[in-house]
């Protein structure tokens, strides 16, 4: 019975490891998707906060925890799926692209222009959702 127990309590704590080790597999391609979309919501928003917030989203999804400008404050709508798009991704050219992406999210995130960091937002969803 005794060994029944250490063979239950190794798999709980094997368990509990993963469960807290982060996603299995990285997912550069959801993460993007997500930037995206919160980027598409900070150009819609209907006031700055309302823009400042869905650009930390993107941000987060973007640079994954410890990268430019994260912000462990904000929602990382991206948590489960990888260590962020520019980290999780390997090929070089669609690197650059999610890099110009999140130039223009801080950007945006510095302004406090309505008008200036809703387009900014807008030309990141853009550089998201076309790959380039």
């Amino acid at each position: 019975m005794s060994a029944f127990r250490c063979a239950c309590a190794a798999s709980i704590g094997a368990a509990a490891a993963l469960l807290y080790a982060g996603p299995a597999v990285a997912d550069a391609s959801s993460e993007t998707v997500t930037a995206g979309t919160h980027a598409g919501l900070a150009a819609n928003a209907g006031d700055l906060d309302g823009v400042h917030t869905h650009l930390h989203h993107t941000l987060n999804c973007l640079v994954g925890p410890g990268g430019n400008g994260f912000d462990a404050k904000a929602l990382n709508p991206c948590a489960q799926s990888g260590h962020g798009a520019i980290p999780d991704t390997a090929d070089a050219a669609k690197k650059a692209s999610l890099e110009s992406a999140a130039d223009k999210v801080r950007a945006g995130l510095a302004s406090s222009d309505m008008k200036e960091a809703r387009a900014d937002a807008s030309a990141a969803a853009s550089l998201l959702k076309s790959g380039k």
